[in-house]
């Protein structure tokens, strides 16, 4: 893990040097950082922040914005068309509770994002959720459950505010 971390850090301070004219650049970075293509509808405005790399699959033309955190470790599968704002932070990893474990351990579960969700400004998403296909999460909340497609969700933690389905 460590090894994956400083490779990690190393990557996403090469990324975090380019601007949003780099996008050609950071594409290249980013694909080698998740060991694997992204798209040319892919998008990311530096800085960006992860302590992983290869635990994260993105789709087709998706677009993230600046100074966003991804922990991966967990594992994060970004569907196609995914619009993720700035500030964003997606943790699938964490601590257990108890004291005398905290240091010692890590705790991981994945988070799913699907296609056409769209992530608002400063939202937090953490370690075992799904969001389901078109939901839109507003700015602020803290995801701690899944959220089902074609729903708006809010607040801390976020529940549903309503449906969006067209």
């Amino acid at each position: 893990m460590q090894a994956t971390i400083r490779r990690a850090m190393a990557m996403t301070a090469r990324i975090n040097r380019l601007t949003y004219d780099d996008a050609d650049q950071v594409r290249s970075l980013f694909s080698e950082l998740i060991g694997q293509p992204v798209d040319d509808g892919f998008l990311l405005i530096p800085p960006f922040y992860t302590t992983g790399g290869p635990d994260m699959r993105v789709g087709r033309n998706v677009f993230i914005n600046q100074n966003c955190t991804f922990y991966d470790l967990g594992g994060l599968d970004i569907g196609d068309d995914v619009m993720i704002g700035p500030n964003v932070s997606i943790i699938t990893s964490g601590h257990p509770l108890a004291p005398s474990q905290r240091r010692t351990a890590v705790v991981a579960k994945p988070i799913v994002i699907g296609r056409n969700a769209w992530i608002g400004a400063g939202a937090t998403i953490i370690g075992g959720v799904t969001i389901g296909e078109n939901a839109v999460i507003a700015a602020g909340s803290v995801v701690t459950k899944d959220v089902p497609a074609d729903t708006l969700v809010g607040g801390n933690p976020a529940e549903v505010i309503r449906s969006i389905a067209e």
